[in-house]
């Protein structure tokens, strides 16, 4: 009987510290328009910090149906190499894991070009989380 009570204290005292700390909220990402396609930028995890994280680009028209017929690009600094997208079918999703670099500033570019055309343009979104070192 004592366990009982002590286990349930304990279980008590462990979910009132894990409520009680601080957590990070996630950042969303404003989205851009560009020739009337919305470009919606995601990101796991999230916030953003130094490494790998996987950004998905949703490409829609303002009532919210897919657009597709891109080819887009990503980094995440002006001075590194740009990274294609994968296309996730015809539902307007593409996707690509990036290194963030803690160099950088945390701002992604996204270069987009319609297939078949010389049309493209490139898009700054500001990650706005701020980039934490790790050990």
């Amino acid at each position: 009987m004592k366990f009982a009570s002590k286990f349930a204290g304990v279980t008590f005292l462990l979910w009132v510290l894990l409520g009680c700390s601080a957590t990070e909220e996630a950042h969303q990402i404003p989205s851009q328009t560009w020739e009337g396609v919305v470009f919606v930028v995601e990101v796991e995890p999230n916030p953003v910090r130094q490494g790998m994280h996987e950004f998905k680009i949703l490409a829609t028209e303002p009532r919210g149906k897919p657009v597709h017929g891109f080819i887009i690009s990503l980094r995440a600094g002006e001075h590194l190499a740009w990274r294609q997208t994968i296309q996730d079918g015809l539902s307007g999703v593409y996707r690509r894991a990036v290194n963030v670099s803690a160099a950088e500033a945390p701002e992604l570019q996204v270069k987009i070009r319609r297939k078949r055309t010389d049309e493209e343009v490139v898009l700054n979104f500001l990650l706005r989380a701020p980039v934490v070192l790790t050990k």
